[in-house]
């Protein structure tokens, strides 16, 4: 009986113009996932649902939006009633392994060490686990870039990617007769950038990131955009910038050693490969990620690859997004997608890439709750559909963009009454997803903007609805507030007095 076997890899901060193929000047290091994007099929214009590490993870793993989920920021845990992919799939039968960054359990950087529900115990290995093994100097170590450069160095066995990799390795051999999900989470190439500096030593001296929106006047850009930009840092041309471009061709080589184990073990396994976030690297002259919705932080890399496809080095240009991902697993184990998980199969009724929607939706809360700074509270939605994109900041100023006429997006279409009707259809769909996803922070202030000429009048009520939580089979079945009965319609029409 044929095998199934998904082996989901990502990193952590890689925007998509960081392998190497879709680089428009061809200066990254990626041999291994170029050659995983010629034997695939890559999605070109793919999004995160949260431009920051535990949001953007926290839809990743259970398809559901950050705001649904209760991860609004990083440092926040996930509400108690949300599932994972790994305690879906065991549920199933389905052996579930994850290996590396998890960044879901509400506390530190690193994790707390615990293998959650759904996970084999035996391979789980997160941050914390790594850091435990070391004498306190070698953690101390592990945690500068400038370590990689001092008498010692960094030998790749020191690292956390290297490590990750042999323990995938390890479940890959050990596991390679029977069905599996199998992730594999980087750290790399996140900050402190460790690796061995002879992968740094062709990025000496280059500007690796450097395109036309870094020079863009930032006078013409939102409010808070302005004082980001203006917090005095500058990357581009910096460590950052050489430790980014350099760990980034390090973490593809450690890929490139798993990829191999696969190739020799596996028959016919389906790889999928993403990043959680980029990094804006100078661009509209910011740095990191967080409160902007420009392509640098939001559209990541997302390859599929299954050896039996027809398709290959197949490039599609329809906006996907991290929502698609949960579906998308559950589907090929043939398991039925839950309705209270967002997000469609990027499947065919053949499990080969299937047709598109050619819609994302992008949010922001929150860069952290531990933190005051990174902006604070900035709420921000976002949707990508048709080739434009329109963000709204609701404590600052608007944005549009056509994808297609201007990648860089440094032209803001937002009251240009050329393309009124096309903002207005996006608008529309932005508030009907704050809707169904039970945004939180849904109200008549997403509608009454300043350029919608026909925007409804403020109303106390809004649309006049209750919107409750679907519960699933096993949960509390949740109960009317008006009769004390079992609720049969989550979403109806509010009772007005």
């Amino acid at each position: 009986m044929k095998k199934r076997q998904f082996i989901f890899i990502m990193t952590d901060t890689q925007r998509l113009d960081m392998i190497n193929v879709f680089n428009e000047r061809r200066e990254m290091h990626t041999p291994n996932l170029d050659k995983l994007v010629e034997q695939g099929v890559s999605f070109e214009r793919a999004y995160t649902t949260q431009p920051v590490c535990g949001p953007a993870r926290s839809a990743i793993f259970t398809g559901t939006y950050p705001h649904t989920n209760g991860m609004l920021g990083n440092g926040m845990e996930l509400g108690e009633y949300v599932k994972t992919l790994g305690q879906r799939l065991s549920a199933e039968g389905v052996h579930c392994g994850y290996i590396g960054k998890w960044h879901l359990d509400g506390g530190d950087y690193f994790g707390d060490g615990i293998c959650p529900d759904g996970w084999d115990d035996a391979y789980w290995y997160d941050m914390r686990n790594y850091l435990m093994e070391m004498p306190k100097q070698d953690r101390v170590r592990s945690r500068n870039f400038l370590s990689c450069f001092d008498e010692q160095g960094i030998d790749e066995s020191f690292t956390y990617a290297h490590k990750c990799s042999q323990k995938a390795m390890e479940f890959i051999e050990a596991h390679k007769d029977e069905d599996f999900l199998l992730v594999l989470s980087y750290d790399e190439p996140h900050g402190p950038f460790l690796a061995p500096k002879e992968f740094f030593e062709p990025f000496k001296g280059q500007r690796v990131f450097e395109k036309e929106n870094m020079h863009i006047d930032i006078n013409t850009l939102p409010a808070h955009i302005q004082l980001w930009a203006n917090n005095g840092r500058k990357v581009f041309a910096n460590e950052e910038g050489l430790g980014l471009a350099g760990c980034n061709s390090f973490v593809d080589y450690e890929i490139g050693r798993v990829l191999g184990t696969i190739e020799n073990h596996l028959a016919e396994p389906t790889i999928m490969y993403t990043s959680d976030h980029g990094d804006s690297m100078g661009s509209h002259g910011i740095y990191g990620k967080g409160a902007a919705m420009y392509d640098e932080i939001t559209n990541i890399p997302l390859i599929m690859m299954n050896p039996t496809w027809d398709e290959k080095n197949s490039r599609r240009h329809e906006a996907v997004s991290h929502i698609d991902i949960v579906p998308t697993i559950l589907d090929y184990f043939d398991v039925k997608k839950p309705e209270a998980l967002f997000g469609e199969s990027l499947l065919s009724k053949e499990k080969t890439v299937g047709e598109l929607k050619d819609q994302a939706f992008i949010e922001f809360n929150r860069y952290e709750v531990d933190h005051d700074g990174f902006g604070g509270y900035q709420p921000v939605r976002c949707v990508v559909k048709d080739g434009y994109k329109l963000v709204i900041s609701l404590m600052s100023d608007d944005e549009l963009y056509d994808l297609s006429k201007d990648p860089q997006e440094m032209d803001n279409l937002i009251h240009n009454p050329k393309v009124q009707s096309i903002r207005d259809e996006l608008h529309d769909a932005l508030l009907d997803w704050m809707d169904v996803t039970r945004d939180p922070f849904r109200g008549y202030y997403w509608e009454d903007r300043s350029w919608r000429e026909n925007a409804p009048k403020p109303n106390w009520e809004n649309h006049y609805m209750t919107r409750q939580r679907i519960t699933e089979p096993g949960e509390v079945k949740q109960l009317d507030y008006d009769t004390g009965l079992e609720i049969t319609e989550f979403n109806r029409k509010k009772k007005l007095y």
